[in-house]
């Protein structure tokens, strides 16, 4: 079994942060997003996984060295002066891909719990050329909706429609089975929306089809999303921290390899600390995550923010909520930020 990954995007709503790393490798309690999903693609039966990227995408991601959890792992480039959409780079891929079976396609930047054997069996049952997971969300505004008719077939797909005017609360999750047959719907070298574009014409055709999924999904594609995935993941999967005469954890916490914490200083609830970070004293940190190498100065609050990798925020320095320090900036000391306030990389305020 084959699936395409599109982390291709520039994840223009997470800068400054996207500015120096893709945004498949953003840490989610100190694991690269891209890892957790390599992780369950594997563990759902796929054998083979096409990563659809940019150069320098395909870059930041060799670097890394992820496991391949035994998955065979190829990369299709997009054209570095075109991008193509959301369809284009599953076109670009046909080679790779083959016209042998179904596959799957997911957005690069969800963590989720959809169980892809099982909307890869609701595909083969019905007669679609491509079968959307769906997800019920209170706002879809923010998202392609999809109505249905009798069978789960899609009668209608709307991208991103009006609020108040969708037709539903059943949202694209980004995660799809594609027939082979959908590459006689996509163009070549062309820039293509699978959900302006495709989705609408394979609901007209009556050949799009729905699979309904509940428990945990998430979209990274905003600070808070971000935030809140990490939030929400920390209750599971983060280690209960050894106690400290020195300085206070408050559950839950998770601490990278190498982190140095002061004495007098407070972390958590809801915090991540990346590998090597250190943390002077009497520092207050919680709601935030903060990325390998970074270090924060004595008698410091950073309070619902995003902290970059080797970023610095010195003495007494107050971050608030919704703050993003980018990579390798540096926030001196006594400086505080208000709501919001993002700093660039490498750069000093």
């Amino acid at each position: 079994m084959k699936a395409i990954i599109l982390i291709g995007g520039f994840g223009t709503r997470l800068r400054p942060l996207t500015c120096t790393r893709p945004k498949a490798l953003f840490p989610i309690v100190n694991k690269p997003l891209l890892q957790w999903t390599l992780e369950k693609l594997a563990q759902g039966g796929v054998t083979e996984v096409i990563l659809a990227v940019n150069k320098l995408t395909k870059f930041h991601i060799k670097q890394q060295r992820l496991s391949k959890c035994g998955l065979k792992i190829k990369f299709s480039l997009d054209p570095p002066k075109t991008p193509l959409g959301t369809a284009g780079p599953i076109k670009k891929a046909e080679k790779i891909i083959g016209h042998d079976e179904p596959f799957l396609v997911l957005n690069g930047d969800l963590i989720t719990e959809i169980s892809y054997s099982e909307i890869l069996q609701s595909h083969a049952e019905g007669k679609a050329v491509a079968t959307i997971a769906l997800h019920e969300v209170e706002d879809p505004s923010r998202y392609g909706v999809a109505e249905l008719a009798d069978g789960n077939r899609i009668k209608r797909f709307i991208e991103k429609p009006p609020k108040g005017t969708e037709p539903s609360k059943l949202i694209n999750a980004g995660v799809y089975v594609l027939s082979p047959k959908i590459f006689e719907y996509i163009p070549t070298d062309k820039a293509v929306s699978m959900e302006r574009e495709v989705f609408p014409r394979l609901a007209e055709e009556k050949k799009l089809y729905g699979h309904q999924v509940c428990g945990l999904w998430i979209d990274i594609g905003k600070p808070e999303d971000y935030l809140q995935t990490n939030k929400m993941l920390l209750e599971s999967c983060a280690d209960k921290n050894p106690k400290s005469s020195k300085f206070e954890c408050k559950e839950p916490v998770a601490l990278g390899k190498g982190v140095s914490i002061g004495e007098k200083s407070v972390i958590g609830p809801c915090t991540v600390l990346g590998k090597n970070v250190t943390v002077g004293r009497n520092v207050q940190i919680r709601d935030s995550v903060v990325f390998e190498d970074a270090k924060i100065g004595d008698d410091t609050v950073v309070v619902g923010a995003l902290i970059g990798e080797a970023a610095y925020v010195g003495k007494k320095a107050r971050i608030s909520e919704g703050c993003i320090v980018a990579d390798h900036a540096k926030v001196k000391d006594g400086a505080k930020l208000h709501e919001k306030v993002s700093v660039c990389p490498a750069k000093e305020i």
